[in-house]
C-alpha cells in the first residue's frame, strides 16, 4: 500500500528538516557568527571609562611606598609628578578615566609581581618584564627602555673601577627582588656575596655608612641618589644590556586580566604619538650617558 499523499508529503518535509540541519550543523560558520558574544564584547572590553576594573568607574594603580624620585615627586604618587606618575595618568586618561577617577594603592615592590590575586587594576614601580615574571602576573607593553648603574662613594676603590672585572672583589648590594640585584650574580658574579635589602633606601643608607662598597640601581634612580640623597658619591658606570633585548619597565597586571590588552594598547598608543618620549625627556633628563662598564 502507496502512503496516502499527504503523508508522503510530510514524511519528505520531515527528511529534508533533518538533511538541512546535519549540513548546518557540520558546516563552517561566519566568523562573526561562530564567536558567538565574545565577538561583540571583544569590541566593548576596551570601551572608553567603562573596563572590567576593580571598582567600576573608577581606576586602582597600585605602586611602592615610599615613592622615589625621578619616578615620583615628593612621594605622592597622586601628585602627577614624576615620570612614573606622568605615565600612570596618561594610561589612564588613554583608557577613558580622568585624574579624578583614579584611586592610587601602597603595595610593595616584591608584593605587586608574586602570584596571588591582586587588588589593583595595574601597579607602576620600576618592574622589569621578565620571562620569570610573567609565570605569575602579566605585564603590559614596555614603556621605558633601562639599563642598570653601579654607584661608589667618590675617591673609593669602587670608584675606580672601569670594568666589569675591577667590581669583582667588591662588596656589593642592591634592593631585593630586582634585576639591579640579578645583574650583581649574573653579570659582576663578585667573589663576596651581594647584600641585598628590602628597600632601596636602605641601600642606600648601606652605601653612605660604608657597610658595601657600591650599590647597583636603574640609571634614573643613581642620577637621583647622587644628586640629591649621596652626594659624595657618583656613577662608576652603567651595564650594557643583556642578550641584546632592552630591559623595559612594564605596568603589571594580575595573571589573565582582562585589562592587559586594553593597557598594552594605551601603552603602544603613548608611545607612537610621542607622550612617553616627552614625559621622559621632561622627568628622566638627567639621566644622560655613563660610562659603559664591559
Amino acid at each position: 500500500m502507496h502512503p496516502a499523499p499527504s503523508a508522503l508529503r510530510r514524511a519528505v518535509a520531515a527528511a529534508t528538516i533533518a538533511l538541512l540541519a546535519t549540513a548546518v550543523g557540520c558546516a563552517p560558520q561566519p566568523a562573526d557568527k561562530a564567536s558567538g558574544s565574545s565577538s561583540s564584547s571583544a569590541g566593548t572590553t576596551c570601551a572608553k571609562g567603562k573596563l572590567a576594573t576593580q571598582t567600576s568607574g573608577r581606576l586602582t594603580i597600585a605602586t611602592d611606598e615610599p615613592a622615589y624620585e625621578p619616578w615620583f615627586k615628593d612621594d605622592k604618587p597622586a601628585n602627577g609628578e614624576g615620570f612614573e606618575s606622568a605615565v600612570a595618568y596618561a594610561v589612564a586618561k588613554q583608557l577613558g578615566y580622568d585624574k579624578s577617577a583614579v584611586v592610587w594603592q601602597s603595595v610593595p615592590f616584591n608584593k605587586a609581581f608574586a602570584p596571588g590575586v591582586k587588588t589593583f587594576d595595574f601597579d607602576i614601580n620600576q618592574v622589569s618584564i621578565s620571562t620569570e615574571r610573567k609565570k605569575a602576573v602579566d605585564f603590559s607593553s614596555g614603556y621605558y627602555d633601562v639599563r642598570q648603574a653601579v654607584i661608589a662613594l667618590k675617591g673609593s676603590k669602587a670608584a675606580k673601577a672601569t670594568s666589569i672585572a675591577g667590581l669583582k672583589g667588591l662588596k656589593l648590594g642592591a634592593q631585593v627582588g630586582t634585576t639591579s640585584l640579578n645583574y650583581i650574580s649574573d653579570v659582576v658574579k663578585p667573589s663576596q656575596e651581594a647584600a641585598a635589602y628590602s628597600k632601596n633606601d636602605q641601600a642606600v643608607s648601606a652605601l653612605r655608612n660604608g657597610q658595601v662598597d657600591a650599590i647597583v640601581v636603574d640609571l634614573p634612580t643613581a642620577f637621583y641618589i647622587t644628586s640629591a640623597q649621596v652626594t659624595d658619591a657618583g656613577i662608576v658606570g652603567q651595564f650594557e644590556n643583556q642578550g641584546g633585548t632592552p630591559e623595559q619597565f612594564g605596568l603589571v597586571l594580575d595573571k589573565g586580566s582582562a585589562l592587559t590588552s586594553c593597557v598594552s594598547s594605551a601603552v603602544d598608543a603613548l608611545r607612537k604619538d610621542g607622550t612617553l618620549a616627552a614625559l621622559e625627556k621632561q622627568w628622566l633628563s638627567d639621566a644622560v650617558d655613563a660610562p659603559v662598564l664591559k
